[in-house]
């Protein structure tokens, strides 16, 4: 199935929408219906009633587009000039019309069934003998085009298929992905939580979630020096000088958060650490022998996300990236980025995602007609994009290519984390910049003693580490793998008489490092395994008479395996070794 098939669709089902809506409450004002990924939505102002539908309204809702449908025949186009007069008492349909009319674009209102609506087109042919596999799945509130200054409207989704066995389908993997949702999960577990006081998007994370951040740090930080990495630390706020000499500041500005006047200067909260780590490049004078030179940081960063865009740990408003900004002469940039996907790779790879399965490359293009927001150099764009796509071909990497995606100093490799409904979001990029060099005249002395013009190689070899636990979260459904359990191994006498022994093993694998907890309640055995387990904890020692006496531990792991008697020594050693193989 092509993919305008099913856009198309959905298209025309948020139509069908909009019809149902609009004969069951006859004061709602339709506003806008677009396809978005996995299904459509559409936005009503139900200004004229006390209140607004909400799920429970959908079994009527949808009885009714299955009763309309039946009336709707081929999609037409109709006048603009009757359209207008008919949406006199819509002052959101005007303002969408008068907005065409300006910019001179096509104007077209579509007609079935007696329903009409402005539409940019793209419906299926035969809307009667189409749509009927479809469902309305949540509502939301939604500011009118997206600005928090307009008024708040009523957002219900939906989704459409060919047929009711993709529905199904669709329908089961959401139940999956409900149970695996990090924020969900995160609350049983205790690993973060949001405070109202504190403020939208900026999660705190408990003793048990900075315990996996740690972990993930320290991993990375490690592995990054081991390949040559210079690991560095910038300030979290800059003078707005240094973004508007990159060129982020009228691109990004709408994302930054507000100015802070402090003295004579103006500062803003970071967004992006590049410039930082440009003018640290410039401090010193630098031979080609130097490079390719790499500076990282675990680098906090502040965005200003709509708040209703903010979803738990994946998008928030401050969050700590893994960046990196490698310098290279431009005859090295290619091996630079392979070396750069190879780390990517192996990271990935110990996190347990699998390349092509769990996640695939993106191939991020500019538009050579669009000067405004790309940098004007189609030679330069040209030869970018030919590296990063040689590279993506000869590391034999899963990629495809996507128009108009670049950020406006290069084209970049978006890597697309596959969610567990199925859906795609960005977890970090790689980017090949051939524009700050110029800005920030960064460059260095070559062979022949003359300076020379570098390239700068962006990228993350990790993403950002809020989002990252979010994926691991839902990839794992909280079952972490050892290395990355918060709580490693809970220890459980089975009476008080076994409480000295019992925490002689603790006081033993704490001496190893091991993350490691008593359970010292007077509470039954099966509760306190029943405990452990809703806790994820990798491993239960179980201590009794038999295990005292013979100064060993009865193991039982979170799958329910269980092996008697062993020696703590034993067990230690395994533990470790899995551990430090980090193994899955």
């Amino acid at each position: 199935m092509k993919t305008n098939e099913i856009e198309n669709l959905r298209h025309s089902t948020a139509h069908l929408l909009a019809a149902a809506v609009t004969s069951l409450w006859p004061k709602a004002l339709p506003t806008i219906g677009p396809v978005i990924e996995n299904g459509f939505y559409y936005d009503f102002d139900f200004a004229g009633y006390k209140t607004a539908p909400g799920p429970e309204d959908f079994p009527k809702i949808e009885k009714r587009m299955h009763e309309l449908v039946k009336l709707w025949g081929e999609i037409i186009s109709v006048p603009v000039e009757k359209y207008q007069k008919d949406i006199q008492n819509n002052p959101y349909k005007q303002e969408l019309l008068n907005e065409l009319k300006e910019k001179g674009e096509k104007i077209t209102v579509f007609k079935s069934g007696g329903f009409e609506d402005l539409c940019r087109g793209g419906h299926i042919d035969n809307p009667k003998g189409v749509i009927k596999y479809f469902k309305l799945m949540s509502v939301a509130g939604a500011y009118w085009r997206g600005d928090e200054k307009n008024k708040m409207l009523t957002r219900i989704y939906g989704t459409a298929f060919f047929s009711q066995d993709d529905l199904d389908k669709y329908l089961q993997q959401l139940e999956e992905a409900k149970a695996r949702d990090h924020r969900e999960i995160g609350k049983k577990l205790n690993l973060f939580v949001f405070s109202d006081l504190v403020g939208k998007g900026l999660p705190m994370l408990t003793d048990r979630g900075a315990t996996i951040r740690r972990e993930l740090e320290r991993f990375v930080v490690d592995e990054e020096i081991k390949r040559g990495y210079k690991h560095v630390i910038t300030p979290p706020l800059a003078k707005t000088d240094l973004y508007k000499t990159s060129g982020h500041y009228p691109y990004y500005k709408d994302t930054m958060y507000p100015l802070m006047k402090v003295d004579d200067e103006e500062l803003i909260l970071r967004p992006m650490t590049c410039p930082h780590h440009f003018m640290l490049y410039k401090s010193a004078i630098h031979s080609y022998k130097e490079l390719p030179l790499a500076y990282a940081e675990m680098s906090p960063q502040f965005r200003y996300e709509k708040s209703g865009e903010l979803s738990g740990l994946t998008r928030v408003r401050l969050f700590c990236l893994a960046d990196a900004h490698i310098f290279t002469p431009k005859e090295q940039a290619k091996k630079v980025i392979k070396d750069v996907l190879d780390l990517i790779g192996f990271i990935n790879k110990t996190l347990g995602f699998e390349k092509g399965k769990d996640y695939r490359y993106r191939l991020s293009l500019g538009n050579r007609n669009d000067d405004k927001k790309y940098y004007k150099d189609d030679k330069a764009w040209e030869l970018a994009e030919q590296i990063l796509r040689e590279v993506l071909t000869e590391t034999k990497a899963p990629f495809f290519e996507a128009e108009n995606e670049a950020a406006f100093y290069g084209p970049k490799i978006d890597v697309q984390m596959k969610k567990v409904n199925g859906s795609e979001e960005t977890a970090f990029t790689v980017q090949y910049d051939f524009v700050m060099p110029k800005r920030f005249n960064l460059t260095f002395t070559n062979k022949e003693g003359k300076e020379e013009e570098l390239v700068v190689i962006h990228r993350s070899s990790i993403g950002a580490l809020e989002r990252v636990m979010a994926f691991l979260i839902e990839h794992y459904a909280g079952n972490f793998p050892t290395w990355l359990t918060p709580v490693q191994v809970k220890v459980l006498p089975i009476s008080e008489k076994q409480m000295a022994y019992a925490q002689s093993v603790v006081d033993q694998l704490k001496a190893k490092n091991i993350r490691v907890e008593l359970d010292e309640r007077n509470e039954t055995l099966g509760n306190k395994i029943r405990s452990a387990q809703n806790e994820k904890v990798s491993y239960m020692l179980i201590v009794g008479d038999k295990e005292k006496e013979s100064e060993t531990v009865s193991v039982r792991s979170r799958a329910g395996l269980e092996t008697k008697a062993v020696v703590i020594n034993d067990f230690l050693k395994q533990i470790a070794t899995e551990i430090k193989n980090k193994s899955l």
